[in-house]
């Protein structure tokens, strides 16, 4: 297993996670899809019908992927260790933030705005218009470090506790939250489900990732190890959300910028705070950017030496 998780990291980091019509997350998403219609036409749309997707979805895919795997491994060996590579892979999602996240700073580099905010777009749900080189990464920033959890040390930290049936768990219910976890009429309810076990699942790994990128920190150029700690101690409730601040916080610290800024949401300001010191400047230097994307990647494979450590050791 720990062979496998290291050779899914580096694929994750090299090639990011191209998209394809059968990738499996994707899959997972079209039969949430049809799931949800069949539980809505019977009336089950309310709490209980969150908690029936879920479990419907988890059994479904578990034991797919499982079968497929135990098929393949009947076969040969290196049919299955192949197998279950490929899922843990596309079950990674860090390597492809880091190439989209290169991308923004590229069109910033060459003065191409248009493209820099359509790249931003993908990412955030805020206006892009308004925004300058410097809001554009310092979104790109926030996307890297808050997705640095939910993306990637949540799926190594689920690897390593339950094998790929946990992490097949893990991004059912990611999957949940992101299509069906909003508080919105239709989905208050039926979304809970979802919603409240992404934070569960990620709450373990969340706080992890704050001591994780104050260590990397410790030996990152032109960061500081101490404000990482406090900073993301101090200002993770900022955010809303139980884990998504703690990654986010302890980034501006630890590159002692200054991130988020003015944000506009359908042509009004909905919130104009600053994450990190306030004595430090805002993020929006190429140098700035360069930093802390190579913190957050650094971060990101230190995890994974430590989770394959943890594997060979456990």
């Amino acid at each position: 297993m720990a062979g496998i998780l290291a050779l899914a990291v580096a694929l994750d980091l090299a090639i990011g996670d191209p998209e394809y019509r059968f990738h499996p997350v994707r899959l997972i998403g079209r039969s949430l899809e049809k799931v949800e219609h069949a539980l809505r036409q019977i009336g089950a749309d309310g709490y209980a019908g969150g908690v029936i997707l879920f479990l419907v979805l988890t059994w479904a895919w578990v034991a797919a992927i499982s079968t497929l795997l135990w098929t393949l491994s009947s076969i040969s060996v290196w049919l299955g260790w192949a197998g279950e590579l490929f899922f843990v892979y596309s079950f990674l999602a860090l390597g492809d933030l880091l190439h989209h996240g290169r991308g923004i700073e590229l069109a910033v580099e060459r003065g191409d705005m248009g493209e820099a905010r359509k790249r931003v777009s993908m990412l955030v749900g805020r206006d892009t218009e308004p925004m300058d080189g410097a809001a554009c990464r310092r979104a790109a920033v926030e996307s890297l470090s808050e997705n640095l959890t939910d993306g990637f040390t949540s799926p190594l930290f689920w690897y390593v506790i339950g094998g790929l049936p946990l992490l097949i768990v893990f991004k059912v219910v990611s999957t949940m939250d992101s299509m069906v976890g909003y508080k919105t009429p239709q989905y208050l309810r039926f979304g809970w489900c979802g919603a409240r076990l992404d934070d569960a699942m990620n709450f373990v790994p969340a706080r992890l990732t704050w001591l994780l990128i104050s260590a990397v920190a410790l030996v990152w150029p032109r960061c500081s190890w101490r404000k990482a700690l406090r900073i993301g101690f101090e200002q993770h409730a900022i955010l809303p959300g139980p884990n998504s601040g703690w990654s986010e916080a302890t980034t501006a610290g630890a590159v002692q910028r200054r991130l988020v800024g003015p944000i506009w949401l359908k042509g009004e300001l909905v919130t104009d705070l600053w994450l990190g010191d306030p004595l430090d400047p805002e993020l929006g230097s190429a140098r700035d950017y360069e930093t802390a994307s190579g913190l957050i990647r650094a971060s990101g494979i230190a995890a994974a030496a430590a989770c394959s450590g943890a594997l060979l050791l456990f």
